[in-house]
C-alpha cells in the first residue's frame, strides 16, 4: 500500500517537473534562437510605430489611462467562469453522484449568489 502511495505521488512530481520544464525550455530556446539572425535587420521608423487598426495613431501609445471600472467586472467574470468550470464535471455525473453532492453544489453556488447579492447591495457593480 506504501508503495502505491509513493507510486502516485511520484506520478505528480514526474508531472510537476515535465509542466516546469516545457515553458522554460520555449523560453530558453526563444532565447537561444535570438542570438541566430534568420532574417535581415533593417530598422524602420515605420516598423517601430505604433499599430492601431490601420490608422495613423493619435498621441502617445505607452501611457494611455486604463478604466479601473472594468476591473470589477473581470473579476465578476472570472469567478463565475471558474464556476462553470466545477458545475460542468459535476453535471455530467449528477445521475450517479447521489443527494450529498446535490446539497453541495447547490451550497456552492449559494455562497456564489450571496456574494453576488453582497457587491450588488454594496453597490460595486454600478458604473460610477
Amino acid at each position: 500500500m506504501l508503495d502505491d502511495y509513493f507510486l502516485q505521488y511520484g506520478l505528480i512530481l514526474i508531472f510537476s517537473v515535465i509542466a516546469f520544464l516545457i515553458p522554460a525550455g520555449m523560453l530558453i530556446l526563444s532565447w537561444l534562437f535570438s542570438f541566430v539572425r534568420m532574417r535581415p535587420h533593417k530598422p524602420d521608423p515605420v516598423k517601430s510605430s505604433l499599430y492601431e487598426c490601420g490608422m495613423t495613431p493619435i498621441g502617445e501609445g505607452r501611457w494611455t489611462q486604463f478604466g479601473f471600472r472594468y476591473y470589477v467586472y473581470a473579476l465578476l467574470f472570472v469567478v463565475f467562469d471558474v464556476e462553470t468550470v466545477f458545475i460542468y464535471p459535476w453535471a455530467i455525473r449528477f445521475n450517479q453522484l447521489g443527494l450529498f453532492a446535490l446539497i453541495e453544489m447547490l451550497v456552492f453556488v449559494l455562497v456564489l449568489v450571496l456574494g453576488l447579492a453582497y457587491a450588488w447591495r454594496k453597490r460595486a457593480l454600478e458604473w460610477e
